[in-house]
């Protein structure tokens, strides 16, 4: 059987057709609210975010509550998840921040990631990272959660 690799045309990430399908549609199971095209940016997305993660091992990654979203459908997803780790270089664990955080110390989290990914050269998705232009408003619940990246 072949798969079908294909560059995001917005990120360069290369993503198999069939496993950006199961991650869209563990997306929208989860969060039927999000539409088919958001979920999709959300896979694009987050494949920049493990990216720059396996490349930047020293610098701390906070995903955004959108990109975290996307993390948690490729993390139940091992298989694939293990593959694309292998791919970028390094396995980007998944390690949730257990202490209280509050939505200041969340802003600075993806801020600070914002500006890795853009120094690594991807294009940032205004609406997926919003809470690092302070557009956070009180349903914002998740991007201050501390989910992060551990090596």
């Amino acid at each position: 059987m072949t798969s079908t690799v294909t560059p995001s045309a917005a990120t360069g990430v290369r993503i198999p057709e069939a496993v950006r399908a199961r991650l869209i549609a563990r997306i929208r199971a989860d969060r039927p609210e999000i539409t088919t095209e958001l979920a999709d940016r959300i896979v694009s997305g987050t494949a920049v975010f493990l990216t720059v993660a396996a490349a930047n091992p020293e610098a701390p990654m906070t995903p955004s509550a959108l990109v975290d979203v996307g993390w948690h459908a490729w993390v139940l997803h091992t298989v694939d998840y293990a593959k694309f780790c292998d791919r970028i270089g390094r396995f980007v664990h998944h390690v949730p921040d257990t202490m209280p955080r509050t939505m200041a110390h969340g802003r600075v989290g993806v801020t600070s990631t914002v500006e890795v990914i853009k120094a690594a050269g991807y294009p940032v998705d205004a609406e997926l990272w919003a809470v690092a232009a302070g557009d956070c408003d009180s349903k914002c619940t998740q991007c201050y959660a501390g989910c992060s990246d551990s090596p």
